[in-house]
């Protein structure tokens, strides 16, 4: 479990095809010596494990599933990556829940800055879109944000401060470019069990 509160930008150094896995090579001096094996490490919203550790990085494997559904698969050497490290219990929630599981993946439709801050505007598919709420959260790229409008069958709108935007990967985003979105953990629950309610028994009508 994470919170969507990014710690460092790190940067994809090396990517191997292997088997059945892809592996990448994350460098990030900042905490690098504080992994451990078999930790969990949120990539740009993805929680994946670490499988291999150096003295300035560290490696994840990843299957087809999550190269498919994330931006993973398009990783390649030189991209920037936000991170964030597993919570602690006991530990503050500075921003929201969240998983660490992807649920699709968006555009940035455009980024405008506003006197300090940036306002992007966001495309959402509709599986995420219909669970959120204004004022609600998201996540994108594993930041955790607030959403500032509905843009009603197209996405979200989000306010960006300069401390975000500095350093996280959001700034370094052109109208276009993919993210990943993980919708609010609460929201899902609710309209998974309002589905389920709204469902007709066997039998009963027909």
């Amino acid at each position: 479990m994470f919170s969507g509160i990014v710690e460092e930008v790190g940067t994809i150094k090396n990517v191997v095809d292997l088997e059945s896995t892809r592996r990448f090579q994350v460098e990030v001096p900042a905490f690098a010596g504080e992994l451990g094996l078999g930790d969990s490490v949120c990539v740009d919203g993805a929680c994946l494990t670490v499988t291999e550790l150096g003295k300035t990085g560290f490696a994840v494997d990843v299957i087809g599933t999550t190269l498919d559904r994330t931006l993973a698969g398009g990783y390649e050497a030189g991209s920037r990556v936000n991170l964030e490290r597993a919570l602690q219990i006991g530990g503050r929630l500075d921003g929201h829940l969240v998983q660490g599981h992807v649920d699709v993946v968006g555009h940035l439709m455009s980024s405008i800055k506003e006197g300090e801050f940036w306002v992007l505007d966001v495309e959402v598919p509709d599986e995420v879109l219909s669970e959120t709420i204004e004022h609600g959260s998201i996540t994108l790229n594993g930041v955790s944000l607030t959403v500032s409008e509905l843009l009603e069958g197209r996405g979200v709108r989000i306010g960006i401060i300069p401390f975000t935007h500095e350093h996280t990967n959001l700034g370094l985003l052109a109208p276009g470019d993919p993210v990943n979105v993980e919708g609010d953990l609460i929201g899902k629950y609710v309209a998974r069990i309002l589905t389920r309610r709204m469902k007709p028994e066997p039998g009963i009508g027909s």
